[in-house]
């Protein structure tokens, strides 16, 4: 290596530069080691460049979603224009080059329209409401006729029917007993007859030692899990009425009453559940300030195990555990044969060969729909996420025209006209690609990976496309999670869940609550609540006729 002093160096520098410039003016000349590292940086820079582009892109399609959530329509109704996809699905050669079954012939569906099938007309009155009738008559000179001066006869009435509401009354019962004894007896005492004293028989209270009524417990229960009104405002609600009856007072008719006669309705309940064939199951938060072990701030669970469709002796069942373990609905359903009906949630996924998993084509079909709105304005039509949507839709539409048919024939029609399909899509979602954070990318990754659960509905007619009926049991329970936000203890938490099964059970099988929980909670106050043939007897199914809702 030779070392140039300053003089040197720049004489050197210049004749260089001098060269340079007369040789080629237009041209420098580098080493290539410096040639090498300027590549090198700007690799790095473009691989940067690309990398904080696909970060905008993804920050952009999350930011388009989160306000279509936000502001826009909460339907997942598919476009109409884009429903067109659905007339050259089966055209695709890409996709069916990949396939291993036959090509299908070209398959043309008009697209969807929804039909109201519900008339609302303002003056009409429920039927089965008790009616009041206050009849309006003529009555002294009004009756003269005045034309003659005769009395006027009745001919004809006319009925005008409306609608009086009355709020909820207050009764204080008094239950009076009386004692009896034998006069005749009374008068010979001298004698040394002793004189007999009867009383009448008392009832026994539903809590001991306090003035709770089945009436009062029902009320409070069906105000809190079917109306949504938590236990303040009916405390707030009968301090207005000058009823002085605590938050306090009112949790422990309630909780006492679950403990002693609901409870025992609700076991038997899980083990008819555990007999049936095709149930559906899921979960959501609840807080519980007093779990131990736990911050106020953490989540704890409500699981839901319900019937599917294939009965018409419905169970919903809710059950509450601090976790989301899938120890939880294992232990629920030890014993069960058959199929659920459950999400995406890989808890469910591993709960015994005994136990065949059915996934939710709605929340597949969801994804590809959120995927479409994360798109800009006029870029979802021909989309790979508008042609993921459109399969889904059109699973849904053969599955609209099986409703009718019998277990056997849809699991034929099934095979006929859904297999084709399925494995159609399976093809094509295997020949896209996207990035995995990316909506469209979330859509396919949940599909790939779900297809072995998606795809089970083909193994037995009773099965269904989605856990929509899960979905719609969990639903009522989320809306009053809204109302009374959390639960103090796991004992209420627990209270609560057997409080609302059985509500949402008597719903199902075409009960009003209120009179089925008076009916229970009268019935089985006067029974043996060890005895399993009381117990059958206050099943939902078996309830007296007086519990059946005046509209089903």
């Amino acid at each position: 290596m030779l070392y140039f002093s300053g003089e040197i160096w720049y004489n050197e520098y210049m004749k260089s530069t001098n060269d340079f410039q007369t040789s080629n003016p237009e041209t420098v000349t580098i080493s290539r080691a410096e040639y090498e590292e300027k590549n090198a940086r700007l690799a790095s820079q473009d691989e940067r460049i690309a990398c904080l582009e696909s970060q905008v892109e993804l920050l952009t399609e999350a930011l388009r979603l989160a306000r279509h959530k936000r502001f826009g329509a909460s339907s997942e109704k598919t476009d109409e224009s884009v429903m067109e996809q659905l007339s050259f699905l089966f055209n695709e050669a890409e996709v069916f080059s990949t396939a291993e079954t036959e090509e299908p012939e070209a398959t043309d569906v008009a697209g969807h329209k929804r039909h109201k099938n519900h008339t609302y007309t303002l003056d009409t009155i429920p039927e089965g409401i008790p009616t009041k009738q206050v009849e309006h008559r003529l009555e002294g000179e009004d009756l003269v006729c005045p034309q003659c001066g005769d009395t006027m006869t009745e001919i004809g009435k006319e009925v005008v029917k409306t609608l009086e509401i009355v709020p909820a009354q207050y009764i204080v019962r008094e239950d009076i007993y009386y004692t009896y004894a034998c006069k005749r007896c009374s008068e010979n005492a001298d004698e040394g007859c002793e004189t007999p004293v009867v009383k009448a028989p008392r009832e026994k209270n539903i809590i001991p030692g306090s003035f709770a009524t089945p009436e009062a417990i029902s009320y409070i229960m069906t105000q809190k899990f079917v109306m949504g009104a938590p236990l303040y405002r009916q405390e707030q609600e009968m301090n207005r009425k000058g009823i002085q009856l605590s938050r306090q007072t009112m949790s422990n008719w309630i909780l006492r009453a679950t403990e002693d006669y609901l409870t025992p309705v609700y076991q038997r309940l899980h083990e008819e559940l555990l007999k049936r064939k095709v149930l559906h199951a899921d979960e959501t938060t609840l807080q519980v300030l007093h779990e131990p072990g736990k911050e106020p701030q953490s989540d704890s669970y409500m699981w839901l195990y319900r019937t599917s469709g294939d009965t018409d002796k419905p169970i919903v069942l809710y059950e509450y555990q601090p976790g989301r373990g899938a120890d939880h609905p294992k232990a629920f359903l030890k014993g069960f044969k058959g199929y659920l009906h459950t999400d995406g949630y890989a808890g469910y996924h591993d709960l015994g060969e005994d136990i065949t998993v059915v996934g939710c084509w709605t929340h597949a079909r969801r994804k590809f729909d959120e995927a479409m709105k994360a798109l800009p304005k006029g870029k979802a039509k021909g989309s790979s996420a508008s042609q993921g949507l459109a399969y889904c839709n059109l699973l849904f539409e053969i599955e609209q025209g099986l409703a009718e048919k019998t277990a056997e024939e849809r699991y034929n029609e099934r095979l006929k006209q859904a297999k084709p399909v399925l494995d159609a899509m399976f093809a094509w979602t295997n020949s896209r690609t996207a990035a995995p954070k990316s909506a469209l990318g979330k859509a396919l990754h949940y599909l790939k990976e779900q297809w072995p659960y998606l795809t089970n509905y083909l193994k037995d007619g009773r099965l269904e496309l989605s856990n929509n009926r899960a979905e719609r049991s969990i639903k009522p329970f989320v809306i009053d999670r809204k109302n009374f936000l959390f639960a103090n203890t796991p004992k209420g938490a627990k209270g609560s869940a057997i409080m609302f099964s059985l509500i949402q059970t008597a719903i199902e099988n075409g009960l009003d609550p209120y009179r089925y929980l008076t009916w229970l909670l009268k019935t089985s106050n006067k029974a043996d609540m060890n005895d399993l043939e009381v117990v059958e007897s206050l099943l939902p199914w078996n309830a007296a006729a007086e519990c059946i809702a005046y509209t089903k």
